[in-house]
């Protein structure tokens, strides 16, 4: 009696292990067509789609390739002036952002390795502000704007002397589409 107890529960146990397995199954495969079924364009659409996005990628693109070619300002030893040829260029990223308003630039201001570590990274600061401060003048909005300060570590020359100095006391300009 024991014996057939111990099996007829074994058998339930199994049986509704089954029934819970294989219900669990089809009610997932079901949704999942459903869901494919429904998210399948057309040729056509998918054709137009995929036309479109290559259109889109072509043109940003381009327009990054236009926004690469912002050169550094540079600046004179432990000075945060801007020179008349900075400005020039400054007025050049300006008409291209008022132009581009769907973009955004950072402004990274670095220093040449004389001077402490912190004194470089306050004015590496000073300098990016002060472009940005030209280009809010010049009508771009601040908000589209960013600055950060490298001071002498990312040297564009690593040689000690004035030649390499001069490249390194700049702001550089990284333009990229605005996060939707």
């Amino acid at each position: 009696m024991r014996k057939n107890l111990i099996t007829v529960i074994l058998v339930f146990v199994c049986s509704f292990s089954l029934i819970f397995i294989a219900g669990c199954a089809k009610e997932q495969a079901v949704k999942s067509d459903v869901e494919l079924t429904q998210a399948q364009p057309t040729t056509e659409e998918a054709a137009a789609l995929k036309e479109q996005a290559l259109k889109e990628k072509a043109l940003k693109e381009k327009i990054l390739a236009e926004a690469a070619a912002f050169q550094n300002i540079h600046f004179d030893f432990d000075n945060y002036d801007l020179k008349p040829e900075s400005r020039e260029l400054l007025e050049k990223l300006a008409d291209w952002l008022l132009e581009h308003g769907d973009f955004e630039a950072t402004i990274e201001g670095h220093c040449d390795n004389r001077g402490t570590a912190v004194y470089n990274l306050a004015l590496g600061e000073r300098r990016a502000e002060a472009a940005k401060a030209y280009l809010i003048n010049l009508g771009v909005a601040g908000t589209r704007i960013t600055t950060i300060s490298y001071g002498e570590e990312l040297p564009a020359d690593s040689r000690n002397c004035e030649a390499a100095w001069a490249k390194n006391r700049r702001d550089h300009f990284i333009v990229f589409p605005k996060k939707q």
